[in-house]
C-alpha cells in the first residue's frame, strides 16, 4: 500500500484493490445467497410447478455437502492461494462458479443438478480466503477494523438486495433464470479481476500444503478448542434451517396475508398497482436485513460483557426465535422468530471469534481463529440430512410441524447445557474469559 494511501483517514484511506474486492463479495454473496434463498424450494417443487421434483431427503443430502464444502476449502484454498497468486486463483474460482451456476440452470436429473453445484461450491470456497487476505493485505491497523466493518457490510448487502429484488423477477419468468443470474453475476467478476484488480504483495514466505495439513493436525489435537467448536455447531444446527426446513414450512404451512397487507399498504403510496407478497426468498431478506440495521447496535450493546455468557444469551435467544415457530402460524409471529433469531446470531457469532482468541495459546491466535469456522462444516454437514429427515417424519407424514420446532429449540438448549458446562469445567484458567 502507497504512503500516500496510508496517510489518509477513514473510507479514503483504501486503496482501489479494496474497493475492487468489496464490488467483487457483493455480486458474489449475492448470487450466491440469491440462489440459497429459494434452492431448497425449487429442488423440491413439482415439476408441474416449475421445480424438480426431488425428495426433501435428497435434497438434505445435497445441503449436507455443498454447504461443509464452502467452509472446509478455504483451508487449503488459502494456501494454494499464497503459492500461485490471488489473481490466478480468483480466474478460476469465479469461472467455476459460473458455470456451476449455470450448469444447474440446466439440468433436471438429481446426478447432475449435484454435481453442477458442487462445482459452485468448489469456487466459492476458493474465492473465501482470496477476498479477506486481500483486505488484510491492503489495510494496516489504523484502518483494518472498519475495511472488515465495510467487508462484512457487503455480504449482507448483497444478501438482502439480490432476492428482495431480483430473485422474485426473475422467479416470475422462470426458476432457471435464478441460476443464470447468478453465473452472470459470478461471470462477470472475470472482468473486474481481469482489468481492474491488481495482485497484492505477497508475503516474504508462504506457507507450503504440508505445513497446512500439519496445523491442521496440530489445532485438532487440542481437545478443549474442539469441543468448544462441536458444541457451538449446534447453535449452526438451527442456522441453516433457515434455507431449508423454515422454507418448506413457510411454503406449506404459512399464511403471510397480514404481512403482504401491510407491506403493501406502504408500497401502494409509491405504486398503487403493486402487489407484493412474501416468499421464501424474504426468509434470507429478514435475517440480512436484520443483520444491516442492528448488528452496530448490538455490538456496542456487549462489547464489553464477556465472551461466553454473551454467547449463551445469543443461542437462547436463537433457540427462542426457533421456538417462536412452534407456537402459532400467525404471520407475525413467524416474522418475529426470524428477527429473534437473526439478533441472536448477530449477539452469538462476533464473541464466538472473541473466545477462540482467548483459548487459543497466546503465539496460535491467527492458527486457531483459521480453523475456528469448522464449526460451519459440522452445523451444515448434519443440519441438511437431519433437518430433511425430521421434517418428513413430523411435517409431511405425521402433520406436527410444532414438534419439528421443538426438537431443534432441543438442540439449542443443548448447546446452551454443553457451553455452561463447558465454562465451568474448562475456561481459560488465566481468567481472560471476563475481558
Amino acid at each position: 500500500m502507497e504512503k500516500a494511501e496510508k496517510s489518509k483517514s477513514g473510507f479514503r484511506s483504501f486503496p482501489k484493490n479494496f474497493w475492487t474486492v468489496i464490488v467483487m463479495e457483493f455480486f458474489e454473496r449475492g448470487s450466491y445467497y440469491g440462489v440459497m434463498s429459494v434452492l431448497s424450494v425449487y429442488l423440491v417443487m413439482s415439476t408441474g410447478e416449475g421445480g424438480l421434483g426431488f425428495s426433501k431427503e435428497s435434497v438434505g443430502v445435497i445441503k449436507s455437502t455443498i454447504t461443509p464444502l464452502l467452509y472446509l476449502l478455504p483451508i487449503l484454498a488459502g494456501a494454494l492461494a499464497d503459492r500461485f497468486g490471488y489473481r490466478r486463483t480468483l480466474m478460476m474460482a469465479f469461472a467455476v462458479m459460473s458455470l456451476g451456476y449455470f450448469f444447474t440452470s440446466q439440468a433436471t436429473s438429481y446426478s447432475l443438478v449435484f454435481l453442477s453445484l458442487i462445482l459452485m461450491a468448489i469456487g466459492a470456497g476458493f474465492f473465501k480466503p482470496v477476498i479477506s487476505g486481500t483486505i488484510a493485505r491492503v489495510t494496516d491497523e489504523s484502518n483494518s477494523g472498519l475495511g472488515f466493518g465495510i467487508f462484512y457490510w457487503s455480504i449482507n448487502l448483497g444478501a438482502f438486495i439480490f432476492p428482495l429484488i431480483l430473485v422474485p423477477y426473475l422467479k416470475g419468468i422462470g426458476w432457471s433464470y435464478i441460476f443464470i443470474m447468478a453465473a452472470v453475476g459470478t461471470g462477470s467478476m472475470l472482468l473486474l479481476n481481469l482489468f481492474v484488480y491488481k495482485e497484492p504483495p505477497r508475503p516474504q514466505s508462504s506457507k507450503p500444503l504440508s505445513e497446512v495439513l500439519k496445523g491442521i493436525l496440530m489445532v485438532l489435537n487440542d481437545y478443549r478448542f474442539v469441543l468448544m467448536i462441536v458444541i457451538y455447531s449446534g447453535f449452526w444446527i438451527l442456522y441453516f434451517q433457515m434455507f431449508d426446513t423454515v422454507l418448506w414450512y413457510l411454503k406449506d404451512y404459512m399464511d403471510m396475508t397480514p404481512v403482504n397487507n401491510f407491506v403493501n399498504s406502504v408500497v401502494h403510496v409509491f405504486n398503487p398497482e403493486a402487489n407484493w407478497k412474501f416468499d421464501a426468498e424474504h426468509v434470507t431478506v429478514i435475517n440480512a436485513g436484520a443483520i444491516i440495521a442492528l448488528q452496530l447496535l448490538v455490538s456496542s450493546i456487549v462489547k464489553k460483557t464477556p465472551a461466553l455468557p454473551t454467547m449463551i444469551t445469543g443461542i437462547a435467544l436463537g433457540t427462542l426465535g426457533m421456538g417462536i415457530l412452534a407456537i402459532s402460524t400467525y404471520a407475525w409471529v413467524f416474522v418475529a422468530g426470524l428477527i429473534i433469531f437473526s439478533i441472536g446470531e448477530m449477539t452469538a457469532h462476533p464473541k464466538f471469534i472473541s473466545y477462540i482468541g482467548l483459548i487459543a495459546p497466546p503465539d496460535k491466535k491467527a492458527l486457531y481463529l483459521g480453523y475456528s469456522f469448522l464449526y460451519g462444516v459440522i452445523g451444515s454437514g448434519i443440519g441438511g440430512i437431519l433437518g430433511a429427515t425430521l421434517y418428513v417424519k413430523f411435517v409431511d407424514e405425521m402433520g406436527r410441524p410444532g414438534m419439528l420446532w421443538f426438537i431443534f429449540s432441543m438442540i439449542g438448549v443443548a448447546t446452551i447445557i454443553g457451553l455452561l458446562l463447558y465454562n465451568h469445567y474448562l475456561k481459560p484458567k488465566s481468567g481472560q474469559e471476563n475481558r
